[in-house]
């Protein structure tokens, strides 16, 4: 991939880092970034994926911006109210940054369209808000062999992981959720959610998909990050391989 004068300027403080250079650039450029979910968490990903230049971002999403929106999702604005995220979105990274190609889905994934949905894509951010979508999209990025981004945000709290169980050593979103959930389903509309949580954690699975396209430092997958922001508290744990797990254990143990 070659960068135009113009790219050469505008990415320029990543061209100067060591660890990413003209060649992660180049990576950037070349690669195509699946995003469910422009809410939450895919509102501060996708301003900062279309920024860092991402070559082609797939957006999809079903919803409309409402106003509840606005104090967390800061992609969107008051004139966005009414209008399709994905399309509201797609709109602010051409403002942001015009070398990025947009394709937008306004549908809910499902089983039927989720292979298409993210088929081309080199990574997968999931910051979808219910675990239906995530576990069909974590069983079709696992089949596609696609790394996922899952982040998952709540009140003061987030979550972020980087799965590719389809390596020996490393665990795919089953081994750490299992089958079944065993804790009910909210929303922000139920629990709250303070704006800049979503902010943090939203740029937190940017960086992760970043580094997913062109590696610096350490790998992340096989972790888990805990975010707790009433306490300012980081913390990472381990995620084992589960044998027995359905999608991606040995064999003779499912």
């Amino acid at each position: 991939m070659i960068l135009s004068d113009d790219e050469l300027t505008r990415y320029a403080r990543h061209i100067v880092l060591k660890e990413f250079g003209g060649s992660g650039q180049a990576r950037l450029k070349a690669a195509t970034v699946a995003v469910v979910g422009a809410g939450g968490i895919g509102s501060p990903a996708i301003q900062y994926l279309g920024a860092a230049g991402v070559g082609r971002l797939i957006l999809i999403d079903n919803d409309r911006v409402e106003p509840s929106n606005l104090q967390r999702q800061t992609i969107f604005t008051t004139a966005d109210t009414g209008v399709a995220k994905v399309d509201a979105a797609a709109a602010a990274v051409q403002r942001i940054n015009p070398h990025v190609a947009i394709e937008t889905h306004r549908v809910r994934i499902d089983a039927t369209n989720v292979a298409s949905l993210l088929a081309g894509a080199d990574v997968v951010l999931d910051g979808c808000d219910n675990f239906a979508t995530r576990f069909c999209v974590a069983d079709a990025a696992h089949a596609a062999k696609i790394p996922l981004v899952s982040a998952a945000v709540g009140q003061f709290e987030g979550q972020l992981a980087t799965y590719r169980g389809w390596e020996a050593d490393k665990p795919c979103y089953r081994c750490f959720v299992g089958e079944d959930p065993e804790r009910a389903e909210t929303s922000c509309a139920e629990d709250g959610v303070l704006g800049p949580v979503t902010g943090v954690i939203g740029s937190l699975a940017a960086l992760e998909v970043l580094r997913a396209i062109a590696p610096f430092g350490d790998d992340p997958a096989g972790k888990l990050l805990l975010i707790d922001l009433l306490a300012l508290r980081f913390r990472s744990i381990r995620l084992p391989k589960d044998p027995g797990c359905r999608a991606c254990g040995t064999p003779t143990l499912r």
